[in-house]
């Protein structure tokens, strides 16, 4: 279907260093501190985040049209838990919080397209499913 790309530049120690990440209209900072502590730059989590809570909506809206209904808005706030294992930093959890405007749906019929949408959206299922191979291509310059 589609390709798309974002890169990561990053100088210098874990602790000390400093990096950007860049896709098609956004080239953000970030840092040690805005990832394992708390900080004002962004951070690999937040586009979990940003990427899954997009992801949901626009599945749920799919399958909301697809009962010949439109909704008005959908709003998902995803927040991502980031704990450490005996392996190192993991992704432990994401919890979405999803509210819908739609005139006509009910709220058995919502409950029902609301779960699909979080089981069957494409970083859903990367993420409960592995659904994804990894390559790698690394070179040392």
């Amino acid at each position: 279907m589609s390709e798309r790309k974002a890169t990561a530049q990053w100088n210098g120690t874990l602790k000390e260093g400093n990096g950007t990440m860049s896709f098609t209209g956004y080239n953000g900072p970030f840092n040690f501190v805005s990832r394992f502590e708390t900080g004002d730059q962004t951070n690999p989590e937040e586009l979990v985040g940003a990427a899954i809570s997009g992801c949901y909506s626009m599945f749920l809206s799919a399958l909301i049209t697809g009962e010949e209904l439109n909704p008005a808005s959908i709003n998902t706030t995803a927040t991502v838990t980031l704990e450490k294992d005996d392996v190192g930093p993991n992704i432990s959890k994401i919890a979405l919080v999803c509210n819908v405007v739609c005139e006509g749906l009910s709220q058995e019929k919502f409950n029902e397209l609301a779960a699909t949408a979080k089981e069957k959206c494409p970083i859903s299922r990367l993420y409960a499913g592995g659904t994804a191979t990894i390559e790698l291509a690394a070179t040392l310059k």
